[in-house]
């Protein structure tokens, strides 16, 4: 490793261990999720936000507390034992370019999985100890569209056909990363933090080209594989934990300006 990259190293840890607090997840749309205990809600709370968690962040979690009422605010308790005609009280939320009706297709989708006796970890399991993580995430997100429109799946990204999919390897931040400092979750133990890609949005991305640990211009798949590629090289195991050095530091400054 060269100097300069040993010195962006340091940096970058110390914003590591000053962002990765508890008392930063108000602001964070993290904190839909960290409402609720049971593992089911987490996930379910944590995936739904997930898929409209871009633009402004005071205007997400605004909606988000629409959604969680929809919800009745035990999200897997209402998705699988609600009525049809209660499901379809989810077809009035909307979140920016989320219509009601895309909504009330993802709700179905998660219904349909819980019910099958499934549940999101187990969609994202490996089939063999090779097999990579953008595999998994390809057919997780084949099995959670399959019974959608077609107008219905421009919100679940994919990854493998070129995609970012900052939302979906946010989620997975989220659900793989060791709660140890009391942000993301742990949950799930059958994908390793060192798999994970970094959710790359804009911030992300310009504070990386600024960095110089990304050089390609767009936002995409190649733009992942690179920018987790170099902060790999400086943790093997965890390359994802960059993310709050990245992004948080715009988050707070946004809250500075309001």
């Amino acid at each position: 490793m060269s100097p300069q990259f040993k010195d962006l190293k340091k940096t970058l840890d110390k914003l590591v261990i000053k962002y990765e607090k508890p008392a930063f997840i108000p602001a964070d749309p993290i904190s839909i999720p960290h409402r609720f205990s049971k593992k089911e809600d987490i996930e379910i709370a944590g995936f739904f936000v997930s898929i409209f968690a871009w633009g402004n962040r005071t205007a997400i979690l605004k909606s988000a507390d629409k959604l969680m009422e929809l919800l009745q605010n035990r999200p897997h308790e209402f998705l699988t034992q609600s009525t049809q005609a209660q499901l379809k009280t989810i077809s009035t939320f909307y979140h920016r370019t989320l219509n009601g009706e895309d909504s009330l297709a993802i709700a179905k989708a998660i219904r349909r999985i819980y019910l099958s006796g499934s549940n999101f970890e187990e969609l994202f399991k490996a089939k063999n100890p090779e097999e990579p993580l953008i595999n998994r995430m390809s057919r997780f997100r084949k099995e959670f569209i399959k019974n959608m429109e077609p107008h219905n799946i421009k919100h679940i990204a994919d990854m493998e056909g070129g995609s970012a999919a900052k939302r979906l390897n946010m989620f997975l931040r989220w659900m793989v990363r060791s709660n140890d400092k009391g942000v993301d979750f742990g949950l799930w133990k059958s994908i390793k933090p060192s798999e994970l890609y970094l959710p790359l949005d804009v911030h992300c991305a310009r504070r990386g080209r600024a960095l110089g640990l990304l050089t390609r211009k767009q936002n995409d798949r190649k733009a992942v594989e690179e920018i987790t590629g170099c902060l790999k090289e400086f943790c093997p195991e965890d390359p994802a934990k960059y993310d709050f050095a990245l992004f948080a530091p715009e988050v707070e400054k946004a809250l500075a300006e309001r």
